[in-house]
């Protein structure tokens, strides 16, 4: 059970994909940091250098902050933002440079140039294909015009434009192979989880059995060797109990096992409710796996929910529910929670003016604060009480 919580874990903290573009992120964003830097430097060793090449620097440091902020922010790299930064940062800026800025020599003009390259290691990996060789076009043209108008020799321009186009061959390169080993990473792990999961399942069906023969069949076995009355209230008594394990038992399909630890917590209270003649019925519904004190945080809460109700609703049956709750698409990585509610159909209370005796606020509320959850009741006068218990909040 503990390896299924690791891979559970593992599956949540990303996939394979997720993960190669964080990773693919990072490298290039150190790529342009790296021609930044150089950047600041040459603008820097021309104290008295023209503004539009602060300005410059400026706005390529400006375009960056966009283009990768929002790609940590998202998890890919946004169209629009690249396209901006091949237009200003990778063909304008050189242009600016030369008309506006004062720059005459290859020096000056190097470090406006280099970012052309941390610029198209971006387009290889996050336009299409029709469109990262238009952008890269763009780029190479921008070389040629750019450093024939500063008087660079061929050997200068041969090897900058040569850098640009191996920035993104390499690039797509490393993004080729990361999307197939996170590809590989991911069946991997979807085989190694549904081979846990099957044991899980197999564990359960053996806890069944072993709880069926000594329930079940052993009342089964004694009525039918005649040792005890059939009709006797303690007997009649417990052949429902078992009836209702059973009900619950054939209402879980294949994939609506409980998980062992939460599933068995609350069944564990809801025995207790019908040991003191309560009549719960019980549905379960592909709980998740949570922390040992969350499941027992639901289950005594559920418990004294159930208490109040054989103490006060005046049915004698209550209902029971417990699922799980989809992962949050804001928030991705983070596993979903699971939901239970207690309800009966008994006269209910008003809430300004609750029953002394409930235990709702210390047995209910707090015991699912106390683990990060939450608990609310909600009734009315004649409309029974809905006990509804959340983790996380």
């Amino acid at each position: 059970m503990e390896r299924l919580r690791a891979l559970r874990r593992t599956t949540w903290a990303g996939s394979g994909l997720q993960r190669a573009q964080s990773f693919l992120i990072l490298a290039t964003l150190l790529y342009r940091a790296s021609h930044l830097t150089v950047g600041v430097l040459a603008v820097a060793q021309h104290r008295q250098g023209h503004p539009v090449q602060y300005l410059g620097l400026a706005a390529a440091l400006g375009l960056s902050l966009l283009l990768y902020g929002t790609a940590l922010a998202r998890g890919w790299f946004d169209r629009r933002f690249v396209w901006a930064d091949v237009l200003v940062t990778g063909c304008l800026l050189p242009f600016a440079l030369y008309v506006w800025g004062g720059v005459r020599e290859t020096p000056a003009l190097g470090w406006a140039m280099l970012l052309g390259g941390s610029a198209s290691a971006v387009v290889s990996v996050a336009l299409p294909r029709i469109q990262a060789l238009t952008a890269l076009v763009a780029l190479v043209v921008t070389h040629l015009i750019g450093y024939h108008l500063v008087g660079a020799s061929r050997a200068v321009l041969g090897g900058h434009v040569n850098s640009l186009l191996s920035s993104a061959v390499m690039t797509w390169v490393f993004w080729w192979y990361l999307r197939r080993q996170g590809r590989l990473l991911d069946e991997a792990n979807a085989r190694a989880l549904a081979a846990e999961t099957q044991k899980a399942r197999y564990a359960e069906r053996l806890q069944h059995h072993r709880a069926l023969h000594d329930t079940v069949l052993a009342t089964l076995t004694t009525l039918a060797a005649g040792g005890i009355d059939a009709n006797a209230p303690e007997v009649r008594e417990r052949c429902a109990k078992e009836a209702a394990y059973l009900r619950r038992l054939i209402q879980q399909t294949a994939d609506e096992v409980p998980h062992p630890e939460m599933g068995a917590a609350l069944e564990e209270a809801v025995s207790s409710a019908e040991s003191l003649r309560l009549r719960v019925t019980a549905q379960y519904h592909e709980l998740p796996p949570v922390p040992p004190e969350v499941a027992a945080a639901f289950a005594d809460a559920a418990r004294e929910a159930l208490n109040n109700v054989r103490r006060h609703a005046g049915t004698g049956h209550a209902y029971l529910t417990a699922t799980g709750v989809p992962d949050d698409p804001a928030a991705p990585g983070r596993p979903g929670g699971a939901v239970v509610t207690v309800v009966d159909r008994g006269p209910g209370f008003d809430p300004d003016h609750p029953v002394s005796g409930l235990g709702l606020r210390r047995s209910v509320r707090e015991r699912m604060a106390e683990v990060g959850g939450h608990a609310t009741v909600d009734t009315a006068p004649g409309e029974g009480v809905r006990v509804e218990l959340r983790w996380p909040a």
